[in-house]
């Protein structure tokens, strides 16, 4: 029993750290305006909900929008991202909760995006389920 707690909890801990490099590309690719290093994080099969509320229904319309979108973005690229919480499902899934901070001169803006994540067959996290969420001013 004791073993197999200890490949339990060390299958848990390789499967936050793998979660948490996740996020860091993302937080990486979106510094760098990389469309293409972004969709690399995404399940073909995905589903992601911008801060704005457009929905996007697979892989072509995330891709579509992203490849329109990201490289074009009006922010200096000062974007930090970082999993405040992760709770799994099952042991292939998972939903993580992140603090999204972009600074600009004019001031700081927050999201708290909810990224469920799916490991594939080959042990890749990946992107599958996402709702960014902006974080009003005063949440009251």
């Amino acid at each position: 029993m004791i073993a197999s707690m200890n490949t339990e909890q060390a299958t848990t801990t390789a499967s936050l750290e793998a979660i948490a490099q996740v996020v860091a590309t993302v937080e990486r690719t979106q510094r760098a305006k990389d469309a293409e290093g972004f969709l690399a994080l995404f399940h073909p099969q995905a589903l992601w909900t911008t801060g704005h509320g457009k929905v996007l229904i697979g892989f072509e319309a995330i891709a579509e929008f992203t490849r329109t979108v990201l490289p074009t973005a009006d922010w200096d690229g000062e974007v930090t991202y970082e999993v405040v919480h992760a709770q799994f499902l099952r042991p292939d899934v998972a939903a993580v909760k992140v603090r999204q901070l972009y600074r600009s001169p004019d001031g700081d803006t927050e999201g708290a995006p909810l990224y469920v994540m799916t490991r594939e067959p080959d042990g890749r996290w990946l992107l599958t389920a996402c709702q960014n969420t902006p974080v009003a001013a005063d949440p009251a």
